[in-house]
């Protein structure tokens, strides 16, 4: 079953319908791996995966020696290579790989493991590659990227940025070269990634399924097509796949001969600075994306439509300046900006700036057609006015749909529950408060989960607080212990050099400490004791600073809201910060105080999530003043959900928010109730020169 999973046709690059940028980004890669990559961000079941998987077969294939596990190159093979020196090896050609990185892969599967018993025993670096090994001079694909454990990311970061990989294991060390062209695929709802892994992506593109039933129709067909035949149908196109494959290998052919012109050079430059992107590696990665874009239209020069479609491509996702921001670019002041510096660039030139000359079309593109605009979308006004997009010219497409623009990611999904209480007094929303740098938050105890920056945990990385015997395979070796644990049996196991004789039951690995992501579940009271607009402005603010703290802790977050007579559920546990953040600036106010109710349901979301992923502890931030007016006994009620809650041991802050120079205290009592900690709004800011340096541990001590 194996052998026949593994020749089953891969589904046809040329069969995708729509999606054009994502064809158009993906093809550009092909032309000049040079450009960085490509990030797919959309909503699921958008054949993001199908298309990046598709794009392997059109890939060049590569020479590399033969029996080197590191796909060098005979022609300039790494001199650091672990299988090196190759002499003079035998040469073979081999298809680009696609290696595959799952979400859940160890370190070691990633980078290669190396055998310390051998290494210390022996003195031989036994190395087994990981799967960076693997996509040397192929793609690397990350499906959920931004589902990646950190330690993952770094390793990555590091890779991509460096060109090679090193593992190392207490002093022992391998190198060996990986360049790869980095491909993820991610849904936004899902959470967003780490700026510095979005920055090492060249391009990004949004993809959406189409509101056109047409089109939907044509997708099911191919799609059914192929799940009845995929040899028929990887037949059928083979034609069309065959002539995009041959426009690769010429734009390829043409790239190094494309000129980059001073004008095209300072329109990047400009374009980068108004959108104030950080750093120059949106310049660089400009310019190499608009060289593609002419190479891949046929030309010898960059044209205007070319670096606008590179801006498109390479810059919504690196003008973000926060979690909360969509990615996107302003498109009427991309082509001020473009306007602007090229009218001065032909001022310079002694042009008229109202007469632009016609380009030169190729001499005969890949396909022999006249002059196009580097995938530049349709203008109105027909086809002599503007050029069209490459996919257009790709048999079979029959569609000629244009590319789409970066959008705004989908709303987040509708709550389990309707809003409790009816519209009885309800009160519009009221916008957010500017967010702050908040305290950290802790969870008790030493904890097991997935790897964060919020509570203590035992880690795989972190710094070593001791050593124990490996339980499965080794990680991150103890070299002292293990010294210690081998050096009274050396006489017995016969000692005779200056190696040290080491057994398998000699080994010790390290025990880390680091820090854990957690499961943060707000529960903010929207009643009317919380209305006045100032106040709930405020309180917005300090739930909006708490959502951008567990973003950069790794947490998950959930947003349970009560007023009227119930409590809602108004965002499931998600690593999705962008979807909290909307529900909660959508927040209405009004009615009564149902705290009794918010409290079960926390308890009720907590006990689903422990069954999901027992590891990851639960912290409870309450919003509220403490008053209970909903229900019968509300008071009474409120205090035995609070202590259902702390009988299971959940860990819990308050966030008293009762204002006015009368305080009743109700939300200190409610702390108490859960065992938790109280604090108010002023003391959750970090920069609070009054605030007491209050953590969940401590009141728990002094309960």
């Amino acid at each position: 079953m194996t052998t026949a999973h593994n020749t089953t046709p891969q589904y046809p690059f040329t069969a995708v319908v729509g999606m054009a940028d994502l064809r158009l980004a993906l093809l550009l890669n092909a032309v000049s791996p040079a450009v960085g990559g490509v990030l797919v961000r959309g909503e699921k079941g958008t054949a993001k995966s199908t298309a990046v998987r598709a794009l392997s077969a059109l890939m060049p294939a590569v020479d590399v020696i033969s029996g080197c596990r590191f796909a060098c190159a005979p022609a300039a093979p790494d001199p650091g290579c672990p299988d090196g020196p190759h002499g003079t090896g035998g040469v073979e050609e081999r298809p680009t790989r696609m290696v595959e990185l799952p979400v859940g892969a160890s370190e070691d599967r990633l980078v290669g493991a190396l055998d310390i018993e051998r290494a210390l025993s022996d003195g031989v670096k036994a190395f087994e590659p990981g799967l960076l090994a693997d996509a040397h001079r192929g793609i690397l694909y990350v499906d959920e990227v931004n589902l990646l454990h950190d330690h993952l990311v770094d390793l990555l970061l590091d890779a991509a940025a460096m060109g090679a990989s090193y593992v190392e294991r207490e002093g022992v060390s391998v190198r060996h070269a990986a360049r790869f062209l980095l491909v993820g695929t991610m849904n936004p709802e899902e959470g967003e990634l780490r700026p510095q892994l979005l920055d090492r992506f060249g391009l990004t593109v949004e993809v959406a399924a189409s509101r056109e039933p047409d089109e939907r129709v044509t997708v099911v067909r191919r799609r059914l097509a192929y799940d009845a035949d995929p040899a028929g149908f990887a037949a059928d196109w083979a034609a069309e796949e065959d002539a995009l494959r041959g426009r690769i290998a010429a734009a390829r052919e043409l790239l190094p001969r494309v000129t980059l012109g001073d004008a095209a050079l300072r329109q990047i430059a400009a374009t980068c600075a108004a959108f104030e992107v950080d750093g120059m590696r949106a310049d660089i990665v400009m310019a190499r994306t608009a060289t593609a874009l002419a190479a891949w239209a046929g030309r010898t020069d960059v044209l205007e439509e070319d670096v606008r479609q590179a801006a498109l491509l390479a810059l919504p996702h690196r003008r973000r300046r926060n979690p909360f921001d969509a990615p996107g670019l302003d498109e009427d002041k991309l082509d001020r900006t473009l306007e602007e510096f090229g009218a001065d660039e032909n001022a310079d030139e002694g042009t008229d700036g109202d007469d632009d000359p016609e380009p030169d079309g190729p001499d005969g593109g890949p396909d022999g057609g006249g002059p196009e605009g580097g995938g530049q979308p349709p203008q109105d006004g027909g086809p002599d006015e503007a050029p069209l997009p490459p996919e257009a010219e790709l048999p079979h497409q029959q569609d000629r749909e244009a590319p789409q623009t970066p959008q705004a990611p989908e709303p987040a999904p509708e709550p389990e529950s309707a809003p409790q209480g009816g519209a009885a007094g309800e009160k519009a929303a009221v916008g957010a408060a500017e967010p702050f740098r908040t305290r950290r938050l802790d969870v008790p105890g030493l904890g097991e989960g997935a790897d964060g920056r919020r509570s203590r945990a035992r880690t795989a990385h972190g710094r070593t607080t001791g050593a124990r015997r490996p339980q499965g395979a080794l990680g991150k070796l103890h070299l002292a212990a293990t010294v210690q644990a081998a050096a009274p049996h050396q006489r017995a196991r016969g000692r005779s050099g200056r190696g040290l004789v080491v057994r398998r039951d000699d080994l010790r690995e390290a025990v880390r400490e680091g820090r854990e992501g957690n499961l943060v579940l707000f529960v903010v009271d929207a009643s009317g004791s919380m209305a006045a607009r100032k106040r709930m402005s405020a309180v917005k603010g300090a739930v909006l600073s708490l959502l951008l703290d567990a973003y950069q802790r790794r947490d998950k977050i959930g947003l349970i809201t009560f007023r009227g007579t119930g409590a809602e559920l108004a965002l499931p546990p998600t690593s999705s910060v962008e979807a909290g953040a909307a529900r909660l600036e959508q927040l209405p106010t009004g009615g009564r105080t149902p705290l009794s109710e918010g409290l079960l349901r926390a308890h009720e979301v907590l006990r689903v999530e422990r069954m999901r992923d027992a590891s990851r502890r639960p912290l409870l931030v309450v919003v509220t003043d403490g008053r209970a007016t909903g229900g019968p006994e509300p008071v009474v009620r409120a205090a035995r959900a609070a202590r259902l809650l702390a009988g299971e041991g959940t860990a819990s802050v308050v966030v008293d928010c009762e204002a006015g120079p009368v305080r009743l205290g109700l939300a200190g009592e409610l702390a108490r109730e859960l065992q938790g900690t109280a604090i108010t709004l002023d003391e959750l800011r970090a920069d609070s020169v009054s605030a007491l340096v209050r953590t969940v541990q401590g009141n728990r001590k002094a309960a």
